[in-house]
Formats: structure tokens, sequence, C-alpha cells
């Protein structure tokens, strides 16, 4: 591919066609703001661009304010039938962008449209993903940042590629790179995770992102713990090896006390513990066989989604023309 991987950074075009992804969800007020900015911005980074919005199920005016902007030359609007959740809005918009560039970014105005001249930068300089990462964290409260550590050591520990703790879904991906998400056949979708296996030279951009103007945000603890299961089941499958281990752990001092038992009574003629001994036990065995068969229902619960072959997400309607707007 002229410009795409394997070309030297000199040979990577100046002006790039750039396709910008923003998945939304009651974003209307942000839109406002956000994408009059964009096309300030965006038409002195490239001669051929475009935006595609996607609507995730919006409640509010989001979809009015989409169409209104989707008469626009490149603008392009894709709404989802329902809310299918980011992941699956961001997947939408990969496969709706057709630009040599692409990025992703948040309609919140949290990501800095400023740091697009940074990204392509080092996108001319031979990155193939530049993605932004926490300055810091400040702005969390303790239990998020102490989970937020937790989840990501737990998801680094045993593989052979690194999630960068705090990156995100605001980056930039060469097509390529983009073509390489879109073949991964997963419906469980983990986009973090996704962007980091497929590899590739990423470049980290630190930012501080900014406040939410408007709006709040729909990733409650709920929704939170439900995208950690998700990468902690797609990623790695050592929660099921330490499953054998607590087995293995459980059958070993089950063993070494009931030895200890038999020679206490072999040499000291004591009785064997009765009642209390006995419940203990069975409810300590029983709850460890309940939070074993739960990490294993888990397993089998993204094997029973992936089989079902549903499509990630179903889309409405599509309005505007994107970089075909461009290219008459």
């Amino acid at each position: 591919m002229p410009g795409g991987i394997g070309a030297a950074p000199g040979q990577r075009p100046e002006r790039p066609s750039l396709s910008l992804v923003l998945p939304c969800r009651n974003e209307a007020r942000n839109l406002e703001t956000l994408l009059p900015l964009l096309l300030a911005r965006l038409s002195k980074l490239a001669d051929r661009w475009e935006i595609v919005m996607v609507d995730d199920g919006s409640t509010d005016e989001t979809a009015a304010v989409m169409h209104r902007w989707s008469a626009r030359a490149g603008f392009r609007t894709v709404r989802l039938s329902r809310n299918f959740g980011k992941e699956a809005a961001l997947t939408a918009g990969l496969e709706h962008s057709q630009g040599e560039v692409v990025v992703c970014m948040d309609a919140d105005l949290q990501h800095p449209p400023r740091l697009l001249e940074d990204m392509l930068a080092h996108w001319r300089q031979g990155a193939d993903v530049v993605y932004a990462v926490r300055a810091n964290r400040d702005d969390e409260g303790f239990v998020k940042r102490w989970g937020t550590r937790a989840f990501y050591r737990l998801l680094n520990a045993f593989e052979g590629f690194e999630v960068p703790p705090d990156g995100g879904d605001f980056r930039l991906m060469d097509r390529a790179v983009v073509d390489a998400l879109l073949s991964l056949p997963e419906r469980n979708r983990f986009m973090k995770g996704l962007y980091a296996w497929v590899g590739f030279e990423a470049v980290a951009l630190p930012y501080v992102p900014g406040e939410r103007a408007h709006g709040r945000s729909h990733f409650n603890l709920r929704r939170l713990l439900s995208l950690s299961l998700i990468g902690l089941t797609a990623f790695t499958t050592w929660p099921l090896r330490l499953a054998t281990v607590i087995g293995l752990l459980v059958a070993f001092a089950s063993l070494t006390y009931g030895a200890v038992l038999v020679v206490a009574y072999l040499l000291w003629g004591n009785s064997v513990s009765g009642w209390t001994t006995i419940v203990v036990g069975v409810a300590l065995l029983l709850g460890i066989q309940m939070v074993l068969l739960g990490i294993i229902g888990e397993y089998i619960g993204r094997i029973f989604e992936e089989v079902k072959a549903r499509p990630l997400y179903v889309v409405r309607d599509v309005h505007g023309q994107g970089l075909k707007a461009h290219a008459r």
C-alpha cells in the first residue's frame, strides 16, 4: 500500500487522506461544540478528510445534529439500531472509514483535537499507531485508580504482549492496522486489547484529558466490571490455570489434614474431629467450587456468544458521503 506499512518514513505522504471516527451516545451538545473545531482543523491537515459519526442508540438530539452535519461534504453518519456499546460503535466507525490514516476519539471534548498534528507527525516519521496516554489520573478516585492498576497487572501478567495501562481509544492508526483489526472475528471485543494484539510500531503520546463539557459518562461501575471481565477472558487463560492450582492446593491440604488426623489417632488415640470440622470443611469446599465454576462459566459464556455468530451491530441508516464527497 503506497505510504502505508513497510514504507520508509520519507515515502509517506505529507497530507494523507484522513478519517476521524467519533462514537457517540447522547452527545448532542458536545457535538455542536466539537464539530466546528474539527472542521477548522482537518482542512489544515488533509486535502481529503472525513468525519464518521456513529450514533450508538442515543436518546437525545444526537441523531438530529448528526443528520444536519452529514449534509456537508466530508461528514458521514452511521446510526445503529440500538445501543450496542462503545466497542461495537468503534468497530462500526472503522468499517465505514476510508482514509489512509484513521483517528478514533471521543465526542465529549476530553480528547483535545490539537493532538492531531502531533499524531500525524509521528505517522510521517514511521509510526503505524500513535496512541494518547494519560499523563496522570489525578482526577480519578482512589478506588478507580487502584482497580485500573490491578486490572492491567492481571491482564499483562502472562501474555506475550502488553496492553498499555494508561492508553485509551484516542489514537491514530495506519490503514493497514485498521484492516488488521477488522479482520479479527470475535464479537466480545475489548478494543484496547485488540490494539495491542495486532502489534505494529506504536508511539505513546502523553496528554491531560480535558473536562467533559456536557452530559455524563455512560461507563458506570457495572459497565466497567463487565468490560474488565471481557478483557480478562478474551486475552488470558490464567484464571483457568488458577482454578487448577487452587484445586491442587485444596486437595493437598485435605490429604495433609487427613494424614495428621490418622497419625494423631494411632499415636494418642485422639478421636477424629466431628460435626464442626465436617461443616466448616464442606462449606469451604463448596465456596471454592462455586468460585471456580463461576470462572469456568465466564469462559463458557464467551464461547456461547461467539458460536451464535450474531453480527456485532445492526445499522439503522447511513447518511453523508465522507471521503467520496472530496473525490468529486
